[in-house]
């Protein structure tokens, strides 16, 4: 388990499998790499699977604030593809990240896989009566995170988020170590709400040729679905999956079936 600075941040990070691809993976938001052990055990074979803890998650140093959060964190993954492409696997916020590099450095990627991309600002521009409801389902967040109340706002986030597990059953320790992390959640919102990375104009995502995969749950936040929509008609290479029954969290809830999915994608791709 290297660390290392990569891109001027303390980083750490986890290898698994050894198979003849290489591929990077990022996490979503207030988890670690090694969220990606379920989906490893699936695709070991195939790939070589790499997966750094962003800044202020899991071994990394905290988040200093310097720069734009998603930016920083698509450098971070970046100084992972030096040796050539890689196959980018995202979650959530990581999948917004995984979709800026092939953005801005198209060079170091071979391949993109969604999974539950949060840009929401796809949808906000496509579907504008999707922001209303996205609002009213977030309320409770922004009311919390407005009040300076991070517990209550963690609370929040992960009833519309998380995998589905009670609040009450989640650890104290977790809980609190969660509420520590709404600052990034908060530092995250420019990219995802309003992006500021300029992705959906000219040159933006319209101009990736790689081929995409793009996953979502049959379970997941009515958000996910319309976002999904707006990057497969941008994307000129994109396909879509369905995993039924999962949630939002399905790399962890469903790994084998998200595993599935991706070995089946890069055999095409």
């Amino acid at each position: 388990m290297p660390r290392g600075r990569r891109a001027g941040h303390d980083i750490h990070w986890t290898t698994f499998g050894q198979g003849p691809r290489e591929a990077l993976a990022i996490h979503c938001s207030l988890s670690h790499s090694g969220s990606w052990g379920g989906v490893a055990r699936h695709v070991s074979g195939a790939l070589t699977l790499t997966a750094f803890d962003m800044p202020g998650h899991g071994r990394s140093a905290p988040w200093q604030g310097s720069g734009e959060i998603q930016e920083e964190t698509a450098r971070i993954a970046a100084s992972f593809c030096d040796g050539g492409p890689r196959d980018l696997i995202g979650h959530s916020f990581g999948a917004t990240v995984a979709l800026r590099l092939a953005v801005i450095r198209p060079d170091l990627v071979r391949s993109l896989t969604l999974i539950e991309p949060v840009f929401f600002a796809v949808a906000f521009a496509d579907q504008p009566a999707a922001k209303g409801r996205f609002d009213e389902a977030m309320t409770g967040f922004d009311r919390a995170m407005r009040d300076g109340n991070d517990m209550e706002a963690a609370k929040a986030f992960t009833s519309v988020w998380g995998d589905g597990t009670p609040w009450a059953s989640i650890p104290l320790a977790h809980r609190a170590a969660m509420a520590d992390q709404m600052y990034l959640v908060a530092a995250a919102q420019p990219a995802l709400y309003d992006d500021v990375g300029g992705l959906l104009g000219p040159g933006g995502i319209d101009a990736v040729t790689q081929p995409a995969l793009l996953i979502e749950g049959n379970q997941s936040p009515a958000i996910i679905p319309a976002i999904n929509e707006g990057l497969a008609k941008r994307l000129p290479r994109a396909e879509r999956a369905v995993i039924a029954g999962a949630g939002h969290m399905a790399p962890i809830t469903h790994a084998k079936q998200v595993g599935a999915e991706i070995l089946r994608f890069l055999n095409w791709a």
